[in-house]
């Protein structure tokens, strides 16, 4: 698999002696756990030191730097609005206080708001702002209103952004009018296949959007239609729009919204990282259709839920769209009939720390965003779709509101990853899929501090290092554990990463030089000398450093090694030889220009010997 190589300085330290930790860079950290324990509370701080350690080591390099985030966050659905408005006033406002407060709360950035109804609609009868008696039409859109809003949704979003003004709002219909549809329904069919019905959906998306910017909410993205694959919405509001339909009404909206309003960029797709066997013979390939039409102009990139496939599509549509953005708009937790709220709480922590908060932001989305912003205890008020779904609070009939594991999930990253951040380098050594590492993904903010969201996969405690600059901490954290380390202090590189894009590993590609440690080479056996792994940099590099990092797997790193270079990959010269002692090993070497390296086993030892990132520096 080809990726980018992680760029990073490796030193493999851990925390200084108390006698050597005086003025040395402090960390805050955060924890929730799986089983309640702890919900985000703040433990005492750790101090960055000097020495060395044997744990996985999470380097963060701030020198490589990724996609900007624009914020992590739900929706106030009309389900949603309708629980927080009946709430007594002084526990909606402790709510909206929790959920929007940088300080007090836990900061939601990041509103993606149905434009019109949904399944999770509290009336009995679904909407959007021009309905019609059937048979008739509204070209001129005289009927246009967002009166349904005023009631409950705009008052709740103003107050909301006037929390956290640094709030970003998406806009998503998931039904055009009935009258411009060829069922004549809100539920199911397609837009009617007419250049004045584009014209007229058009128009009306950008009349909504000049709506909620004079309430006093103005709209940064837009889509044109929440999953667009879905054929068989269940009751609710949807609508097939295959690609050329999307590009029809991308290519009418584009020009009249950079007119009406040029702050609003629109995303394309809106639908899960892979086509759901429910979609039936949907187009497969219909993120990479839109952006390589006509339309993809007007698009600032695509969007994406997680209801189907792995957020590694992100970083595959990232690769061949490369000036194109990704967001991360849609995903539910869910809950059984009979699951007992400590197993939901459990199961939705671990799956959205993996998925949601690592998973996406680890492939390039510039947001991270959950459904419902609250629900009852019974998963509703909705009307159709979803009876499983779960919400980042949850409204109890006394009234109460209890916070969900949701609220922990995006909290971890909203509290403190501020728009306008930026990921960096880090390794993790976790996956998607789980296979019990740990996990992880950093970012520096616009005021130069940087936050590092931990996730261990397993369900026993894991211990681990995280290296910044030239300083190291270790830190424990308990089985299911989601933690939030930050920090102030600019802690410098003292060295530039070589750029390895393009590098290959023999045997057979099977070592990841990346920064998400996804594959590993492994040689499978016991270690005996003459095993080696050799990597081709695509061509000639200056380095002087050369990090070998065995990941997660404690004790499969070389116990004695010898590192050797080549310009043409048959004669070799050795330029370095030690004995391994950790799972990460920094081999520092006078300035070198090579396009091949080989790093050769020269001892024994019962344990396999496991690369899990290679990287260089100059």
């Amino acid at each position: 698999m080809r990726r980018t190589a992680i760029v990073a300085l490796v030193l493999g330290l851990t925390a200084a002696p108390a006698a050597e930790a005086s003025g040395a860079p402090e960390v805050r950290v955060w924890v929730t756990t799986p089983d309640r324990a702890e919900l985000m509370h703040e433990r005492p701080r750790v101090t960055f030191g000097t020495g060395t350690s044997a744990h996985p080591t999470i380097v963060v390099y701030s020198g490589r730097q990724y996609q900007e985030i624009d914020g992590f966050g739900a929706s106030i659905t009309d389900s949603s609005a309708e629980l927080l408005a009946g709430l007594a006033p002084a526990v909606r406002a402790e709510t909206m206080r929790k959920l929007f407060d940088p300080v007090h709360g836990i900061g939601v950035s990041f509103l993606r708001q149905p434009i019109g109804s949904s399944d999770f609609t509290a009336a009995a009868e679904h909407y959007t702002y021009d309905d019609v008696p059937a048979g008739q039409t509204d070209f001129p859109l005289r009927h246009f209103s967002v009166r349904h809003d005023e009631a409950k949704i705009l008052p709740l979003l103003r107050e909301a952004k006037r929390l956290n003004p640094r709030l970003k709002v998406m806009a998503t219909p998931w039904s055009p009018p009935a009258w411009m549809k060829d069922n004549d329904s809100l539920v199911g069919g397609r837009l009617k296949d007419d250049p004045k019905i584009y014209d007229a959906y058009a128009r009306y998306l950008v009349k909504f959007v000049q709506a909620y910017a004079k309430a006093g909410v103005p709209v940064d993205f837009l889509s044109v239609q929440n999953e667009p694959q879905n054929r068989t919405p269940d009751a609710y509001p949807g609508t097939d729009m295959p690609v050329a339909a999307q590009i029809e009404v991308v290519e009418a909206l584009g020009p009249k919204l950079r007119l009406a309003s040029p702050r609003t960029k629109i995303l394309g797709y809106d639908h899960n990282w892979a086509t759901h066997p429910n979609d039936g013979t949907a187009e497969a390939d219909y993120p990479y259709q839109i952006l390589k039409s006509k339309a993809a102009k007007w698009l600032a990139g695509t969007a994406y839920h997680c209801y189907y496939g792995d957020p590694s599509a992100q970083t595959e549509l990232r690769d061949a769209f490369p000036d194109k953005g990704i967001w991360f708009t849609e995903c539910s937790g869910s809950k059984g009939a009979t699951d007992p709220p400590a197993k939901v709480f459990s199961d939705t922590l671990r799956w959205h720390a993996r998925n949601v908060v690592l998973g996406t932001t680890r492939n390039w989305a510039r947001s991270a965003v959950n459904w419902n912003i609250a629900l009852d205890s019974t998963g509703g008020p909705h009307n159709g779709g979803c009876g499983t779904c779960t919400g980042l609070v949850t409204v109890q009939p006394d009234g109460s509101v209890v916070t969900d594991a949701e609220y922990y999930t995006i909290g971890h990253l909203s509290k403190f990853v501020k728009p306008g951040a930026r990921r960096v380098a880090s390794t993790s050594f976790g996956t998607t899929g789980w296979n019990g590492q740990i996990m992880d993904a950093a970012f520096r903010n616009p005021d130069g501090s940087t936050a590092l969201v931990v996730h261990n996969q397993h369900d026993d405690p894991r211990s681990f290092a995280v290296n910044a600059g030239d300083r190291t901490f270790e830190y424990t954290l308990p089985g299911g554990a989601l933690a939030t380390f930050t920090w102030t202090s600019r802690l410098r590189d003292k060295l530039d990463a070589v750029s390895l894009k393009g590098a290959t590993a023999i045997p057979d590609g099977a070592l990841a030089i990346d920064d998400d440690a996804s594959t590993r080479w492994s040689n499978g056996a016991a270690q005996a000398p003459g095993q080696f792994l050799q990597v081709d940099l695509g061509r000639r590099e200056d380095f002087r450093r050369v990090a070998v990092d065995s990941g997660g797997n404690l004790g499969d790193y070389a116990r004695a090694w010898e590192l050797s270079v080549s310009d043409d990959g048959t004669t070799w010269r050795s330029i370095a030889s030690g004995a391994g002692v950790g799972q990460l090993t920094t081999i520092d070497v006078r300035r070198t220009s090579a396009r091949y390296l080989r790093i050769t086993s020269t001892g024994s030892a019962s344990n396999w010997w496991s690369i899990a990132d290679f990287r260089l520096y100059d």
